[in-house]
């Protein structure tokens, strides 16, 4: 079993692992200079789950909103196998709290001292990795929470009701991203290497690292790279994330960079490419040593990948040949090899969550009621019973939640074909929810264009 992301008050403040999503697609689209890149290699089967059962078309689900803490906003980052599910909300006055969902009830983490916080986690010991506003200025002004406050970003671990602020690896600011049944948190934190080379307004070097029982361990970059982002982990103590030098690889609220890395008990091993160049992220790796991400691909954009030992790096090609599917980018995999994530097209207009599942990439918008009143945008996480957690529009308002999709085995063949035939076809952003998704990594694409 597995256990283990500044304007209206629609925004979320932090994106960990939006990274390779639309902001790696804008600066794939943008460079002209790329190398060919190999054919692309179809379309492969996930390992079959250990029951053995192989259902013939996806799951149907039922959908719930999970509300806020009294703002308008939330946002799910985790879930774990008990369904418990974490991430943020936000309070009357729009400021954002770390929280979790358990039993129908939404539960307030707290800060760091700060105004803001985010939480995400899988593990069944009630515990999440924290990233927190401080009350401390950041002398640097890095922004490296993403949370726009200019205050110092600390990394923390919230346990039974406790939240405690982990140690940096002598720099400024740390962001933790996830932990795992083993109680270690992977993250990224500053080294306090001065470098006038990294993108502003980063001005100081990141590492890979994981925390175990309040130590700090750097997981170590590429050998040809000096910085690294560790997004998540399995069971295994196995962690990806991305690595690069200063000048190219970028976290402050988002992580981009140009190679994507497994760090296996520590060691790094380049997870490799998809012939694109410029970005590649390694974004889950479950805890059968399968890896998902996305990579840079010649013709532009991004394509969703899978990693094994076996097979290597494969291009798992995008759900159509809409445009719309110009950004397509995985977040998770669960052990049965089910795999979400999300498609966007290059100017954030359209937006979708998919399942991948046997091979086959299936918009989740097209699995839910007909009469649905959430739209899914982003979904972050699954869990080995199928459950999904993320972001998803309320087509009634116009605000952005946190959601939680549940399978729906019972569900009748009338019910399925209702749904099958609605043909509801893609949902165009609202404008103030294109620009909370483009205003957070316009800036960044500016300084980091080639």
């Amino acid at each position: 079993m597995r256990s283990a992301s500044r304007m209206s008050p629609f925004v979320p403040r932090q994106w960990a692992q939006v990274a390779a999503l639309m902001a790696a697609a804008a600066l794939s689209m943008a460079c002209t200079d790329a190398p060919s890149s190999p054919a692309a290699a179809p379309l492969i089967t996930p390992s079959a789950s250990r029951s053995g059962a192989r259902p013939t078309e996806p799951s149907h689900y039922t959908i719930t909103d999970l509300g806020t803490l009294g703002g308008s906003f939330s946002i799910a980052y985790d879930i774990n196998d008990a369904g418990r599910v974490s991430g943020a909300a936000t309070v009357p006055g729009e400021l954002q709290h770390a929280v979790y969902w358990a039993d129908g009830k939404i539960t307030d983490v707290g800060t760091l001292g700060g105004p803001n916080s985010e939480a995400a986690g899988r593990s069944e010991r009630a515990e999440l990795a924290i990233l927190s506003d401080t009350r401390e200025r950041d002398p640097l002004e890095e922004n490296f929470c993403g949370l726009g406050t200019g205050l110092v970003c600390g990394a923390a671990v919230w346990s039974h009701g406790t939240l405690t602020a982990l140690p940096t690896l002598g720099g400024i600011n740390a962001a933790a991203f996830m932990d795992n049944t083993a109680g270690m948190i992977v993250g990224v934190a500053e080294d306090g290497t001065r470098d006038a080379t990294c993108i502003p307004p980063q001005k100081s070097h990141f590492q890979a690292v994981a925390w175990y029982r309040g130590t700090i361990h750097e997981l170590p970059p590429l050998p040809s790279d000096e910085v690294g982002i560790a997004l998540r982990l399995n069971d295994r103590g196995q962690a990806v994330g991305t690595s690069g030098l200063c000048s190219n690889t970028t976290y402050g609220g988002f992580a981009l960079g140009p190679h994507a890395v497994l760090w296996d008990h520590g060691t790094p091993i380049n997870v490799g490419d998809l012939g694109g160049g410029g970005v590649a992220v390694a974004a889950d790796v479950n805890n059968r040593g399968e890896v998902v991400g996305s990579a840079s691909v010649s013709a532009g954009g991004l394509h969703p990948f899978l990693w094994t030992r076996a097979t290597g790096i494969r291009d798992l090609g995008v759900m159509s040949s809409d445009p719309a599917d110009v950004a397509n980018t995985p977040f998770e995999i669960n052990d049965r090899g089910q795999m979400v994530g999300a498609s966007c097209d290059a100017t954030l207009a359209v937006c979708r969550g998919y399942l991948w599942e046997h091979g086959v990439m299936t918009d989740i918008n097209d699995l839910l009621p007909a009469d649905s009143p959430l739209y899914v945008m982003l979904p972050f996480a699954l869990n080995d019973r199928g459950q999904i957690a993320g972001l998803a529009l309320v087509t009634s308002t116009g605000e952005v939640h946190a959601f939680l999709a549940t399978p729906a085995p019972d569900a009748s063949a009338g019910q399925i074909a209702h749904a099958s035939r609605r043909a509801k076809g893609r949902v165009h952003l609202p404008e103030h929810v294109r620009e909370m998704l483009g205003r957070r990594f316009q800036k960044r694409f500016q300084t980091h264009g080639r």
